[in-house]
This record gives C-alpha cells, sequence and structure tokens, in this order.
C-alpha cells in the first residue's frame, strides 16, 4: 500500500521538476479552472454540507464556498507580482554586488483538511499551493464522507493527478501519506494530532504549518455596547453549531455587565435559531455521535441557564449557555467545538490577563470595550492567534490579514499574500560583480581588521 503513495509523490516529482507549474500563465490558468469547477458544483458542495453536517444552503455558501473566490480572486490578480525575484539593499562591505530574493516553490505538498468545514479548509490552502508553483495531495476528512467524495471528484475532473491528486480514507491512509517524504506539509487539525504530524514530518524534517485551535475567549468589558456584542458573540459561537476552530469557546464578562449580557445572548439564541432550535431545519447537525457525547459530558446540568437538550440520534445540541463557571469544570479543560457557552464573570481588567496568560495561547481572541486603554491592555499583553475588537470571527474572512496560531493553537499563517509566503522558500541570491575584485577579505595583515572594523562598525 505504502508503494503507491511513493509512487505518486514521485510523478508530482517528476511534474514539478519539468518546470510547468513554476510559469505564472499556467498557475493562473490552474487557478481560474479551480474557480470554474468550485461554481460548477456549488449545489453539490451545499448538499454535502447539509448531509455532513445539516449546514442550511446559506451557511454552506457563507463558510464554505463565498472566501474561496475572494481568494482565488486576489491570487489571480497579484501573483506576477508576489512571484517576482525582490531586490534587496546590500550593504557598502559587499560593494559592486546586487541582492536578491527569489520566491521558489517548495514541491510537493501534503494538505490535510479537517471535517468542521470540510471544502473550505482544503481549498483555501490548495490556492495557496497553486498560486506558488507547488504540485498537491490532498487527505480531505473521513469524517465527513459525503463532502470528501466531491472535492474527489472535482480535483479528479479538473487536474492531472500528477499536479493535484486526492486521497480518502481513515487515520491509516493519513499516517502512509505522511511516511512519505514531501516538500511541505499543511495540516488543519486538533492538538493531538497536530503532534502526530509534526513528528511525522520532522522524520524528513519537512517544513509544516500547523492550524490547530485551543479555547479562544470573548472578553466584555462593562463600557461595551453590550447588545451588540451579544448579538455578534450568539452569531460567531452557533454558525456551525459551534463546531469552529476560532468559534467564542468561553466568555470572560466585566460583573456589571453580565445580567445585561446574558439577557440579550439568550434574546439573539432565540431570534437566530428560534426558541426550539431543533425544529429549526437551518441549525447544523454535530458531525457524529462520538462527538456529541463528548460535548454533553462537559455540560453541567446545575450550571447550565439557557439550553441543555440534546438529541444524540439526531446528533442534536440545542444552544446552551453555562455560568458561574471555573477554570476548574470539565467545560474549561478543553476546546468545547460545540453549541456550548461558558460564562466566567471578574471585576478588574488586569484580571484577564491572568486568566488567559495561565493557559495555551488561544488561536483567537475577541475584545469588546469601547475604551483605548482598555484595548491597549489587552492586545499588548497577550498572545493569540489573530482576532477582533467588537467583533467575532470576521478576521479570518480577508485575505489581507494572516490567518494563523502561535504556540499550541498553531505555527503558520495563511490566506491572500500570507498564503503564497507560506508555499514558497524565499531563496537568498547574492550577484558579484567580476570586474573588480577587493582584497581586504583576503589579507592576513592588521591593518586588515581595523580596516574591516570601521566599515562594520
Amino acid at each position: 500500500m505504502d508503494s503507491q503513495y511513493q509512487a505518486l509523490v514521485s510523478r508530482q516529482r517528476r511534474f514539478f521538476y519539468s518546470g510547468e507549474t513554476k510559469k505564472i500563465a499556467y498557475r493562473v490558468e490552474q487557478l481560474t479552472r479551480l474557480k470554474d469547477a468550485i461554481k460548477e458544483r456549488e449545489d453539490q458542495i451545499m448538499d454535502a454540507a447539509y448531509r455532513d453536517l445539516g449546514k442550511s444552503k446559506r451557511e454552506a455558501f457563507l463558510t464554505e464556498i463565498g472566501f474561496l473566490y475572494s481568494e482565488i480572486k486576489d491570487m489571480i490578480k497579484n501573483i506576477d507580482v508576489w512571484a517576482k525575484a525582490k531586490k534587496e539593499k546590500t550593504p557598502l562591505t559587499h560593494v559592486g554586488s546586487t541582492s536578491y530574493i527569489y520566491k521558489e516553490p517548495y514541491g510537493v505538498t501534503l494538505i490535510i483538511g479537517p471535517w468542521n468545514y470540510p471544502f473550505h479548509l482544503v481549498m483555501a490552502p490548495l490556492i495557496g499551493a497553486m498560486a506558488a508553483g507547488n504540485t498537491a495531495i490532498l487527505k480531505p476528512s473521513e469524517m465527513t464522507p459525503h463532502m470528501s467524495a466531491v472535492v474527489r471528484e472535482l480535483v479528479e475532473s479538473t487536474f492531472e493527478e500528477e499536479y493535484v491528486a486526492v486521497r480518502e480514507g481513515d487515520a491509516s491512509v493519513a499516517k502512509e501519506l505522511l511516511d512519505q517524504n514531501f516538500d511541505y506539509i499543511f495540516f488543519t487539525g486538533s492538538v493531538e494530532v497536530g503532534k502526530k504530524v509534526m513528528e511525522a514530518a520532522s522524520k524528513h524534517l519537512t517544513p509544516v504549518t500547523l492550524e490547530l485551535g485551543g479555547k479562544s475567549p470573548a472578553i466584555v468589558m462593562t463600557d461595551a455596547d453590550v447588545k451588540l456584542a451579544a448579538k455578534r458573540i450568539v452569531w460567531g459561537k452557533f454558525v456551525n453549531a459551534g463546531q469552529t476552530c476560532v468559534a467564542p469557546d468561553y466568555i470572560l464578562v466585566q460583573e456589571k455587565a453580565k445580567r445585561k449580557l446574558y439577557k440579550y445572548l439568550v434574546k439573539y439564541i432565540k431570534k437566530f435559531q428560534g426558541i426550539a432550535a431543533e425544529e429549526n431545519k437551518d441549525y447544523p447537525r454535530i458531525v457524529n455521535e462520538k462527538h456529541h457525547d463528548r460535548i454533553t459530558a462537559l455540560m453541567d446540568p446545575d450550571k447550565i441557564v439557557y439550553g441543555g437538550a440534546h438529541n444524540r440520534e439526531d446528533r442534536f445540541i440545542e444552544p446552551t449557555i453555562m455560568d458561574k463557571v471555573t477554570f476548574d469544570d470539565p467545560v474549561m479543560g478543553e476546546e468545547i467545538f460545540g453549541p456550548v457557552l461558558p460564562m466566567i464573570s471578574f471585576e478588574h481588567d488586569y484580571e484577564v490577563i491572568d486568566y488567559v496568560r495561565n493557559r495555551p495561547n488561544p488561536l483567537a481572541l475577541y475584545l469588546f470595550t469601547s475604551k483605548k486603554e482598555t484595548e491597549s491592555l489587552i492586545f499588548e499583553n497577550l498572545s493569540f492567534g489573530g482576532g477582533c475588537l467588537n467583533d467575532v470571527l470576521m478576521h479570518i474572512t480577508t485575505p489581507h490579514l494572516p490567518f494563523g496560531g502561535v504556540g499550541e493553537s498553531g505555527m503558520g499563517a495563511y490566506h491572500g499574500k500570507s498564503s503564497f509566503e507560506t508555499f514558497s522558500h524565499s531563496k537568498s541570491v547574492l550577484k558579484q560583480t567580476n570586474k573588480f575584485d577587493i582584497p581586504l577579505r583576503y589579507s592576513q595583515s592588521e591593518g586588515s581588521i581595523k580596516a574591516m572594523r570601521k566599515i562594520w562598525e
């Protein structure tokens, strides 16, 4: 079995060495073909999202398809500029020479996608890999089989396998792929699996991007527009039934704002998901029974102040709010990745610094305040992948901001130009003149040290 993957990697490497993928015209042509292929299959993509995760057409287009068009458009518009060798400054010590940075594709790349956004989070890194001039092998998640089949059909109908290929299957397929000698690996998923990916990559010293997760806080200060904060938090938390790596995982709310915030959280849950969310056909379902059981085990009935209903057979969990939660509760021990929203209150803004610092760096952080001082305190003193002031999730929807984690929430970043940079190696080249040769570097005299010191100091 291993030999088939080895043979595929070898075929892709031969094609990469042909130089075809490095041509700008070729990259633009293939990105255009990808965009057309996605457009032709919008209905199949949205249907697969519904069958796997219960997503409505509107949510499926918003979270799986729309952003990809923006990414491709941005790539096609800028690829010739980004790919061009860039002239850099040259110091006085190198007089007569010129310095350049060449953007060079890595070669054969492996992209392993997750199940929560099973189309978007395979295609978005693929766009970056193609734009940078690489070949790619995709491994979509087996936990969303309908979308995996759509990804396979789209790729097989659009590209030759020597350029872009798909391999479906469970963790054993991912392991066999990871045993191969790739030039770059891009993984989106859990911290636990991310560690295994990095370990496998280390055997070949393969560079990696890891897009992981973590417990991303939403911090609500008394001076915030609490009503609007609640509206935006509810939208961001319960899209895809909370199965979003950058969803607000829990709320840190200043004590004086808690009652008001809770009132509006309930209001907007009812407005967006309905009083009986189980009857709402547009409300997504949990990916499988295993994750349903994991999430419901985190729910403490004594601390649930809204929601709490669930149906294992239907993979349904009602939007749920928990109050008087402590950091010792099971719900705060891991990323929830579901529609459960714990609230923890605090008195003083400096307490937030300790709360967040004492835990692994979150992938996202959302601050709701109207004070510049609070904004500076939080953003300048806490480490997190990215985030928003007075909003949630929206930082990941622009191609002009890099998206990625830090520490346990991941390494590397992508989107827009950052995707191109991620899948490109910056190759430094110094072009030296032959018209003259400065003898200083060859000199063995003590005077040469004085001369060099003069130049460098």
